[in-house]
């Protein structure tokens, strides 16, 4: 500012002059202060570029304010005793760990939730969570919120429960798996959280794993095929987040047991076990939870090749890498590849993890040695500020900067008995029916008595599993509502019908002067861990059940409900057998809907049933070898891909180019006919086989399918394609050392007992 010299006397024109000036100041200031507004900072603008507001938020953090980022804690760390109690949240602890400590990033892990389990108590906590995150930190950031919501928003009393992912994997119905992403989201969303821990890309091959049942299937290609529609689905309106979880090769552990050490191939682990999760990238999922478990070796968690070399650079993620449950420090404790937690976080970081997941044991620890490792250089600033970005901009394109909250009123009508409609049809199109003997199914609506018995048969914990309100399943004594299967039959046919079997001999009874029996026999719930099982078979007093019932000489139908497909023993001889998987909250009105014909059973295999315990792991592309051993082979009980239905279907015809280039899409023409008299839904898989290949190929490859609605009598041509990547193996010796290629040659592609030839150029 130029100063006047008030002291001299000043000449007119002078005089003016100076008038003029104070003036227009005045003029300027007057304008400013009416105009003016307050100019946020770019990371504020909600209309500014995500780019732009990471950048500029970046830039006013301190490390500390960073490294908070870059952790998310479990929420009953400030809740209740600020360990594991739960309850109302604890604002000493809330200070300790969303001020001190700068977390920025909650989560509720299996079996957690507010002091009241209701949809609106979990949006007032979420909400009340980010306000105090958002009022007490310097930059007023936001928060993250996890959840694992594996089959609907499982997490919630009340919400409606779908079936597990192993269920959806026998519906091969891609569409339906899409519905239940959108589903799940909007459930999510109107309680508060905004991150889903959801789909698992492993696949099942060892029924000794305690998350069998969170797999789609022992087909990569099959359960690429129903994650992609349900992760689309998931982040439709952006406002939650999917994972694809749990990078690599979670399921494969040696001895079948959860995170046990696992020894694979390279080639398996590029053909086999790799696709399903970059078919997750692909479909644009925003995260990438890390496996707890070590591979060939190296703790997955610690792995540059898996997090770096192959998901950011060969894949092209951009997205946030999170660790699971504490693997950060397992670096250290578990596997002895740190010597402390600094280092343990350094070999973390500096592998591709973003985010480490904590328990409420770790009480800042967690930041505390980052920053240690960030101060000792073994972290670089850069490689931070790269994790940091990533944390900050899923915030941005969830919209937490500019709606970080939601309205606890609605979110009872959001989720209360939400989409049932969906969760039956999705329990409904999953049960396959795996035997019919004397079509004595469907049973009439005109029967007259029916026993419903076994273990599953009134058991709302039974039918929705593990990862159900709590993390092992539902808790006794929650009250959990849902339609189990003896109230799915009386609801079909009337109370007076309907007879509930509480012992064998009960069932027994009742039933030589009945008409039928359904008996609803599998497992307790279970998850990780304590889900294991080294003796998977359907247990000794339910196999004595169903022969008991049998012996009767009426109609017993079985049904089995489990996380796996069980050995069956004595149980089956079942004339009539229907698996239903884990159908959750509406399990009875679907089982009713198949057992009594209103819905004709569509359901197909996407695993194999192993006939004894000792054949694990078992999948359909097992390769023989030259020993002619009995079960030396693929030897199931029912095979990949097996399911009946009150109608009978055939293949006409498959067509297809008798050659195409390695680089072009194929296209195959399949005619289908429904030769029964009732409608019906066709599942149409295409099989890819390679009668001679330099590399052991399996046998039968997956390569493209889809659903058929056919009326009775009708005939249809669908269209079917798959790029002749699927076809793809790692080339070279025993070390897996060649890139993926489809390798030129004869093979053919079948469809039921039809097949072409297709010359690959």
């Amino acid at each position: 500012m130029t100063r006047i010299p008030t002291s001299l006397p000043l000449g007119r024109g002078l005089r003016l002059l100076v008038a003029a000036v104070l003036a227009l100041a005045t003029v300027a200031i007057g304008t400013s202060a009416a105009t003016a507004q307050p100019r946020l900072p770019t990371y504020r603008v909600a209309t500014a570029p995500i780019d732009d507001r990471v950048d500029d938020l970046v830039k006013r953090m301190t490390l500390e304010e960073k490294i908070g980022q870059m952790a998310v804690f479990n929420i009953t760390g400030i809740q209740g005793d600020c360990e594991w109690s739960g309850g109302e949240l604890n604002e000493t602890c809330m200070k300790q760990i969303l001020v001190d400590a700068k977390i920025g990033n909650i989560l509720s892990g299996g079996g957690t939730s507010p002091a009241q389990n209701t949809p609106r108590a979990w949006a007032e906590m979420v909400n009340a969570i980010q306000k105090y995150a958002m009022d007490n930190s310097r930059l007023h950031l936001p928060i993250t919120y996890g959840v694992d919501a594996v089959h609907g928003h499982n997490n919630v009393v009340g919400a409606t429960k779908f079936q597990q992912q192993i269920g959806l994997g026998a519906t091969w119905d891609p569409q339906l798996t899409g519905l239940l992403g959108e589903s799940t989201a909007k459930a999510v969303k109107a309680t508060g959280p905004n991150w889903n821990y959801s789909p698992v890309l492993e696949i099942a091959r060892d029924t000794r794993w305690g998350r069998y049942y969170e797999t789609y299937s022992e087909d990569p290609f099959l359960a690429a095929a129903l994650a992609t529609p349900y992760i689309r689905g998931m982040q439709k309106t952006g406002e939650v987040a999917a994972t694809d979880k749990h990078f690599a090769a979670y399921s494969e552990p040696f001895n079948g047991h959860d995170r046990a050490p696992a020894d694979v191939s390279q080639r398996y682990l590029q053909d086999t076990l790799l696709p399903p999760y970059k078919a997750a990238v692909d479909a644009g999922a925003l995260t990438v939870m890390a496996n707890s478990g070590a591979i060939n070796g190296v703790p997955a968690t610690a792995s540059r090749y898996l997090l770096t070399d192959l998901l950011r650079e060969q894949w092209g993620f951009t997205g946030v890498v999170v660790s699971d449950w504490d693997d950060v420090l397992a670096l250290q404790t578990r596997y002895h590849v740190a010597d402390n937690y600094a280092d343990a976080a350094a070999l973390a970081v500096n592998a591709g993890v973003d985010m480490a997941m904590l328990p409420p044991t770790d009480n800042g620890q967690f930041p505390a040695a980052l920053l240690q490792a960030a101060r000792d250089g073994t972290v670089s600033g850069k490689r931070i500020d790269q994790a940091v970005r990533r944390i900050l901009a899923l915030k941005f394109k969830l919209g937490l900067f500019d709606r970080p909250f939601v309205d606890p009123a609605k979110a009872d009508a959001a989720v209360l008995g939400a989409d049932k409609d969906l969760a039956v049809r999705a329990a409904t199109e999953s049960q396959v029916l795996l035997k019919n003997d004397g079509n004595v199914l469907p049973l009439s609506t005109g029967i007259g008595k029916v026993v419903v018995a076994g273990n599953s048969a009134d058991s709302v914990a039974n039918q929705n599993g593990g990862w159900t309100i709590g993390w092992q399943g539902i808790p006794d004594g929650s009250p959990e509502p849902g339609v189990t299967i003896v109230e799915g039959v009386r609801d079909l046919l009337g109370a007076g019908k309907v007879e509930l079997a509480t012992s064998t001999d009960d069932a027994v009874t009742k039933t030589r002067g009945a008409d039928a029996a359904i008996v609803a026999v599998g497992e307790r719930p279970g998850a990780e861990g304590l889900h294991d099982a080294e003796n998977p078979q359907l247990a000794a007093d339910q196999q004595d059940l169903v022969d008991a019932l049998q012996a009767t000489g009426k109609p017993v139908i079985v049904v089995v409900v489990s996380s796996r497909p069980l050995v069956l023993g004595k149980a089956a001889d079942a004339k009539q057998l229907i698996a239903a998987w884990l159908p959750g909250s509406e399990a009875g009105t679907a089982v009713a809907n198949v057992v009594f014909g209103k819905a004709n059973p569509s359901g197909r295999l996407p695993v194999s049933w192993p006939k004894t315990v000792g054949d694990q792991p078992m999948f359909y592309q097992q390769l023989n070898g030259t020993n002619g051993g009995e079960s030396s082979g693929y030897d199931p009980l029912f095979p990949f891909g097996a399911g009946l239905s009150y109608t009978t279907f055939a293949v006409r015809s498959i067509s297809g180019p008798a050659a195409a280039g390695r680089g072009e899409p194929v296209r195959v023409n399949v005619t289908v006919a429904n030769t029964g008299s009732r409608d019906g839904d066709m599942v149409v898989p295409v099989f890819a086989q390679q009668p001679v290949s330099p590399i052991l190929v399996p046998p039968n490859r997956l390569v493209a399918f889809t659903r058929v609605p056919l009326k009775a009598g009708e005939t249809k041509t669908v269209s079917l394609s798959f790029p002749m990547s699927r076809l793809a193996v790692t080339k070279g010796d025993v070390n897996g050392s060649g890139a993926r290629a489809v390798l030129p040659g004869a093979y053919k592609l079948v469809a039921g007992d039809q097949s072409t030839n297709l010359a690959v150029r």
